[in-house]
């Protein structure tokens, strides 16, 4: 359904000749750039707000916290929301609490009132940076983009990232002159401009399906008890880090005890909301989440922690003190796109970290008699360290997170670089506990060498960024050849069932395993099942080459068995009344039940003896293309906890394409094996597996899946 009205969409706004046309990006850009400038603007109207409302600074500080807690629990479900209800309506309705929590800041009377708002205005910014990253990932594939679009998540990082920097300097301008109310109000116009262009240049979302069994499907995908599981343990999590370093007794008891059901709740379910063992597999990812948490440790150390040192030991006004960090967010945003539109991963990875360690060493030779110029060369190098980890790690997320994960996994980055930032805070009250001073400030400084030298290490150390950049997207396989097209025999009533040449499946590099990905998961056999489909006596019998097709099947069989993993045997019968039962509208099936062809008893129907299915195997019988819509397999399947299929059959275009269709929007992973499939059309084929599998499964050959299962 998607796909359909992406088509349209690109069609009437010109999408082959620019997808990223400035009316695509801009409010995506705009809504980005709210969450960064919310989180660091408040800090220069803490101390007008305890005046006014007549309360203590310390306790003002619920607005930053309360901010970050709301942000670190709504980013992925934001994200997994976009993937299930849509991009676009997400992006407004976060828009619209947005400009809710403005209103309500702007006209707060007591500090409850602004809490509120500033947790309105977390949970609605929230929104922004997954959806921006599913419509952009979308986009990307729709356009037929064989890499990156650099440029654009050069944009997102600038908004992202370098924003941030520019938010105490703008909060102490804004405030200085307008009041405190005006670090609230400020959203309002934002917003409003921000939602008009959104409802005007953004792509629609497909229609929801509003009937019982659509709503049914949304909630499943949904998955409301992980999130909020997550959210209260996330929620404890966060309040015991801010505590610290009193040990808030409470909130660690809270997290153990919503943390651990959530995370068996999200072990057995088919489709998580925070996929525990994805993440384990895809190492990549896990990577990405701690490299972004530990530099944004460094970045966010300097911009309060340097801030407060630069405040209250080296005697500069706030207003001041925000100027100084002004060259640091404008050598993020002067460095953040050229560096991403290179698409480079691995170097700005390097640079990210080497410069944060040499930053830090500048940070140890920092006293209160220092020139303000020494200071200001400090955050120039972290300057660089914003813009360099923002890109390199915001790249290595696009790559490496499933497609269909994009939301939540751009969420969780989020997440995670917020742990970083409330860690940051955490050792900034620790170091600084006895009163901020020039020894304080050097004990920061050792352990963010600490941290960039751990950033440095999960860079340079990880095997999948030796020498890799991101010339193509995730799940790109390798151009194959077309080969010459092939005649089907005359008999064969349908091309759904007759398969093509053996050279549309060979793998163009033999004895080397075809992956998908720079960054594939691996398999958990014990959840997984490797289905053979069609490979019937009959639809063999028209098979180009159908013994070395079965001979890789039955290798590809024999690798699962041994790891432990489930076979199942999906083939294509009918009985009297099943053919008595195919409409006319039906264009293939029509055709067979004339001809009264396949009928569940007959040996023409059963599944090749060489292949044959053994005690504990699951085996359906279907009457239509797919392996699912006609038969009680996905239940099977999830009695099992089953969550990743591995496909072989024939036809490409019938069976597999059907299958993998509907298995992706039940929410499986899927593995494709190019060489256990088959197809008459050998351009189709090709067509599937290089285009069209990849943006929905991992596109591996027999040889790959064995390399799998060992690594596994």
């Amino acid at each position: 359904m998607r796909t359909g009205a992406t088509r349209a969409d690109a069609a009437a706004q010109g999408l082959s000749r620019e997808p990223f046309a400035w009316t695509f990006t801009t409010p995506l850009y705009v809504g980005s750039s709210l969450n960064p400038i919310n989180s660091s603007i408040i800090a220069t109207a803490l101390v007008p707000i305890a005046t006014e409302l007549h309360v203590s600074v310390g306790s003002t500080a619920v607005l930053v916290s309360s901010l970050y807690l709301a942000s670190a629990v709504a980013q992925p479900t934001a994200g997994k929301l976009a993937e299930v209800l849509g991009a676009r309506r997400i992006f407004l309705s976060g828009i619209v609490l947005v400009l809710l929590g403005g209103v309500v800041g702007g006209l707060g009377q007591n500090l409850a009132m602004l809490t509120v708002a500033r947790v309105l205005v977390g949970i609605g910014t929230s929104a922004a940076f997954p959806c921006a990253m599913v419509l952009i990932r979308r986009r990307a594939e729709d356009a037929g983009l064989d890499a990156p679009p650099g440029g654009v998540l050069g944009g997102i990082a600038i908004a992202g990232m370098a924003t941030a920097a520019v938010g105490p300097p703008i909060g102490g301008l804004l405030v200085g002159a307008a009041g405190w109310r005006w670090a609230f109000l400020v959203n309002i116009p934002v917003t409003l401009i921000a939602m008009a262009m959104a409802a005007r240049w953004l792509p629609r979302d497909p229609v929801l399906d509003r009937g019982h069994s659509g709503f049914r499907r949304i909630a499943d995908r949904i998955d409301l008890p992980g999130i909020l599981g997550f959210a209260a343990s996330m929620s404890a999590l966060v309040i015991f880090l801010m505590g610290l370093p009193r040990v808030q007794w409470a909130a660690l008891a809270v997290f153990v005890l919503t943390a651990v059901p959530t995370v068996v709740w999200e072990l057995r379910k088919t489709a998580p909301f925070f996929d525990f063992r994805g993440l384990a597999a895809n190492g990549a990812l896990t990577r990405t989440y701690l490299r972004q948490a530990l530099t944004l440790l460094g970045v966010y150390s300097v911009m309060y922690g340097l801030t407060q040192w630069m405040e209250a030991a080296y005697g500069l006004s706030t207003v001041a003190a925000g100027l100084l960090l002004l060259p640091m967010g404008a050598v993020s945003a002067l460095l953040s796109r050229p560096l991403a539109s290179r698409n480079l991963v691995r170097g700005p990875l390097i640079a990210s970290a080497v410069t944060m360690i040499v930053g830090s060493v500048g940070i140890l030779l920092l006293t209160s008699s220092s020139p303000a110029v020494v200071i200001v060369l400090v955050t120039l190098v972290f300057g660089v360290t914003s813009a360099a980890t923002t890109v390199g790690n915001q790249t290595a997320l696009y790559l490496a997170a499933p497609p269909d994960q994009i939301g939540t996994a751009s969420g969780l980055f989020r997440t995670f670089g917020y742990l970083g930032t409330i860690t940051s805070a955490v050792i900034g009250s620790l170091v600084f506990r006895d009163g901020v001073s020039d020894q304080g400030l050097h004990t920061l400084g050792i352990v963010l060498v600490v941290a960039g030298v751990a950033a440095l290490l999960l860079t340079v150390l990880d095997r999948r960024l030796m020498g890799r950049e991101a010339s193509r997207p995730i799940d790109t396989p390798t151009p194959t050849p077309t080969p010459t097209p092939a005649s089907a025999p005359a008999s064969a009533p349908a091309s759904a069932f007759a398969p093509n040449t053996p050279d549309a499946t060979a793998n163009p590099h033999p004895g080397e395993p075809r992956m998908s990905s720079p960054a594939l998961p691996t398999i958990a056999p014990e959840r997984t099942a490797l289905l053979a489909m069609d490979f019937q006596n009959w639809i063999l019998s028209l098979t180009s080459d159908a013994d070395a097709l079965v001979e890789r099947v039955k290798g590809a069989i024999a690798d699962v068995r041994a790891a432990g993993g489930t076979i199942g045997y999906v083939r294509v019968a009918f009985t009297e009344d099943d053919w008595a039962a195919v409409p006319d509208t039906n264009k293939t099936f029509t055709t067979l039940a004339a001809a009264r062809m396949l009928h569940h008893e007959d040996s023409t129907a059963q599944i090749d003896e060489r292949i044959a299915p053994e005690d504990g195997d699951i085996v359906v019988r279907k009457i239509r293309h797919g392996s699912v819509s006609t038969t009680d397999l996905h239940e099977r399947l999830s009695d099992r906890g089953i969550d990743t299929l591995i496909l072989a059959g024939i036809s490409t275009s019938g069976v597999v394409l059907s299958t993998l269709i509907d298995a992706a929007d039940r929410d499986y992973r899927i593995y494709v094996l190019s060489d256990g499939i088959a197809d008459r059309d050998s351009e189709t084929h090709q067509v599937l597996v290089d285009k069209v599998f990849p943006s929905r499964a991992h596109v591996i050959d027999t040889a790959g899946l064995r390399e799998l299962l060992r690594s596994g």
